[in-house]
């Protein structure tokens, strides 16, 4: 089995892979101090749950926003398991052109998930991914790394709307029956799951009409259930877009 690891600033995913089918998978909160035992705790610990043992891992690719938790997982590798431990970064094979002022400064979460998408699309697309930002990420005909944009995320925009206005407190995001809201909660609600669909859709237009007006839009991350269904211009979801793009990355980068 190959384990594949997103690490992102709230949470880290986990999908262990038997050749190109994900076989199980499971999320925790990423700790930007854990060290490498404890790690291995926490993941012995998961993987047990579904039956699936160290024993049973080949090989580890890691993309990491948490700098430090790289080189963590990458020990673990190498005192628990004796495996190849890849970690998402500047040197690796990724097979997909980067066409940035700065290549070394795109995220790898971004760069995995543009080489998902493309490798879904085979065409001009976008992945926008919902986690601690909204990353939108622009892949060519040609499939060619282009940029993209970063907006705010919706869980670190709720935080500071409830810490700074003392009457405000959190809520769930159910959706909201009206734009105008009869009440706090109700308008919250409004608020936050139309607001950013309108952010997700004005972004997304202008991305779209700088790429010809014909790209496809995958989008992933924790709060896509929540937003895309008010959307206009995102109509597939998959919640597992970057963990494939870190088995293609290894994949390509094998041997």
């Amino acid at each position: 089995m190959l384990l594949a690891i997103d690490v992102g600033n709230t949470q880290t995913h986990l999908g262990a892979f038997q050749g190109d089918r994900l076989a199980e998978h499971w999320r925790f909160q990423t700790r930007a101090g854990a060290t490498g035992d404890e790690l291995a705790e926490r993941l012995s610990g998961l993987m047990e749950l579904r039956d699936v043992g160290f024993d049973d891992l080949e090989g580890i690719v890691v993309s990491s926003v948490v700098p430090p938790l790289g080189s963590e997982y990458r020990g673990l590798a190498e005192r628990y398991l004796d495996v190849e431990c890849l970690v998402v970064g500047p040197g690796i094979k990724t097979g997909m052109a980067i066409e940035i002022d700065t290549p070394t400064e795109v995220g790898a979460d971004r760069l995995v998930n543009a080489i998902a998408a493309y490798e879904k699309v085979g065409d001009v697309c976008v992945g926008v991914d919902f986690g601690t930002g909204i990353n939108f990420d622009a892949v060519s005909a040609d499939g060619a790394y282009l940029g993209g944009a970063i907006a705010p995320g919706v869980e670190i925009s709720l935080t500071a709307l409830t810490e700074r206005a003392a009457r405000i407190s959190r809520i769930d995001l159910d959706p909201p029956k009206n734009a105008i809201g009869t009440n706090s909660r109700t308008a919250i609600q409004s608020g936050v799951l139309f607001g950013f669909a309108g952010l997700v859709d004005g972004i997304g237009r202008r991305i779209n009409a700088e790429l010809g007006g014909n790209a496809r839009f995958i989008a992933t991350g924790g709060f896509a259930s929540t937003i895309v269904p008010f959307t206009e211009t995102i109509t597939e979801i998959d919640d597992l877009l970057t963990l494939k793009g870190l088995r293609i990355i290894y994949e390509r980068n094998r041997g």
